[in-house]
């Protein structure tokens, strides 16, 4: 059987696509994966197949009606009767929907956030109803359907008379004793050898990490290191210099997956801060948190459900009790004081569960549904 699926950005540094299609290549399956070139060209360096969709149009609503547009007769071109489509998000599911009913081929889909609901849509009402409308066509039409948090399944489960799989945004188990190749990567200067707070993703509204740079004016002995790219970036920077915060914060730029697991480990404390704007936030459980799991290091919590459950049902860190810099200085402080090793009795234990070995036998299940 041959998998074909897609997604709106960058092949090369999406992580969850990755897992899921090594573990379907492991399964058996032929895979292709479909992406766009989008700000940049990805390399293309999988084990797998992949193929990029040109773009002409980089943002707005002209990037989603192109990408679908070409992905469309993409599609309709690679599509045999041994094919099973695999879409990602509500913003490229239409075509695979429609070749699903044109070549009566089965359809699976993986939605990696309530689309609907994402914080870049509350001020553009009109592009909010358009896919509010999409999700309310397609979604109950979808029989093979997982998601990545228990918030989104059962909001899916609510909205939609629907009962998604939930198969969790976790990575690969880092195993230690591995011979690993090396990776250069210049690291900011840190003569004093200061503890490490470590941001990771993109950098865009709602993530605390404005908040976190305001709370760096009364911190001591600690660099926040930031690092991904995003549209809050400039203005973030701004902010830095605005603080004179310029030696002790630093923005690491996007780095690779593979080079980025290689940093992660020297973070004293990780962050996911995000803010409860929108049900796509509240319910959020972002790659990161299991990042900084695999990689030992304690994490400073937001207090939204989903991650706030995690932190404190395997013992990994602190969560907020909200978003105001005084109150994160403080938490921070008190992580710092304690130091991440009396944390690491709990990650460790924490790293066995919350892996991706665990979770792709969940997409193995599903995908075999299909074959009988």
């Amino acid at each position: 059987m041959k998998i074909l699926s897609a997604v709106l950005n960058n092949i090369e540094t999406d992580q969850r696509l990755d897992k899921v299609c090594n573990s379907l290549l492991k399964f058996g399956y032929d895979v292709e994966l479909i992406g766009a070139t989008l700000y940049s060209k990805p390399v293309l360096n999988k084990l797998y197949a992949t193929h990029l969709i040109e773009m002409r149009n980089q943002s707005t609503m002209k990037k989603y009606i192109e990408f679908n547009f070409k992905l469309f007769f993409t599609l309709l071109k690679k599509a045999d009767k041994k094919t099973i489509l695999l879409a990602n998000d509500l913003d490229s599911l239409l075509p695979f929907y429609l070749i699903s009913k044109i070549k009566k081929l089965p359809l699976v889909f993986d939605s990696h956030e309530i689309y609907s609901e994402l914080p870049s849509l509350h001020d553009r009402p009109k592009t909010k109803k358009v896919w509010k409308i999409l999700e309310k066509f397609l979604l109950p039409k979808i029989k093979y359907f997982y998601t990545v948090s228990d918030g989104y399944a059962n909001w899916f489960k609510k909205e939609y008379n629907v009962n998604p799989s939930v198969i969790r945004n976790v990575p690969n188990r880092i195993k230690f004793n591995e011979n690993q190749d090396f990776i250069f990567f210049q690291l900011p200067e840190n003569p004093n050898n200061e503890k490490i707070l470590l941001y990771q993703g993109a950098i865009s509204l709602s993530r605390g990490i404005d908040k976190m740079i305001e709370a760096f004016t009364s911190i001591n002995n600690c660099q926040f290191w930031i690092a991904g790219d995003g549209p809050k970036k400039q203005e973030y920077e701004q902010l830095v210099k605005d603080l004179n915060l310029t030696d002790r914060i630093h923005f690491l730029g996007n780095i690779p997956p593979k080079t980025l697991k290689t940093i992660t480990p020297l973070a004293e404390v990780g962050m996911s801060l995000e803010e409860d704007l929108g049900l796509s936030y509240r319910y959020a459980l972002p790659n990161k948190l299991f990042d900084f799991v695999q990689a030992k290091a304690p994490v400073l919590a937001t207090n939204l459900p989903e991650i706030k459950q995690t932190v404190l049902d395997y013992k990994i860190g602190k969560v907020i009790d909200n978003h105001t810099p005084q109150h994160l200085a403080i938490k921070l402080q008190e992580m710092l004081a304690e130091g991440k090793i009396s944390y690491q009795e709990n990650l460790a234990i924490a790293a066995k569960e919350l892996c991706w070995e665990n979770e792709e036998m969940k997409l193995k299940a599903i995908f075999e549904q299909i074959k009988k």
